[in-house]
């Protein structure tokens, strides 16, 4: 039972990334699905997610407008698209399975922008 988080590396100001976090050994459909991020000398914290339930998806507000969360439960894979990135979206970005308190983390990719 994993998530194997990919798509990191290093993105100029204003470019753009995607990130994959796939899952195996059990099924995103019945999870709620997120990603975190981690910057160099802070907390971990909520960037977007989606509800089990309904689908709904939430943003932080740093990242309002910019990225947008999806899955493909067929592929059995979540995604972050990152556009217009800024240096102070360099961080470790973690994906993250949740089902009534049971919770998967994947090991995260590393993210830079810089020019």
């Amino acid at each position: 039972v994993q998530l194997q988080a990919s798509g990191g590396g290093l993105v100029q100001p204003g470019g753009s990334l995607r990130l994959s976090c796939a899952a195996s050994g059990f099924t995103l459909d019945y999870y709620a699905v997120a990603w975190f991020r981690q910057a160099p000398g802070k907390e971990r914290e909520g960037v977007a997610c989606i509800n089990r339930g309904n689908g709904r998806t939430h943003y932080a507000e740093s990242i309002q407008g910019r990225f947008t969360i999806s899955r493909d439960n067929a592929k059995n894979t979540i995604y972050l698209q990152m556009n217009s990135v800024n240096p102070e979206d360099t961080a470790v970005y973690y994906c993250n399975a949740d089902q009534a308190g049971l919770t998967y983390w994947g090991r995260g990719t590393l993210v830079t922008v810089s020019s």
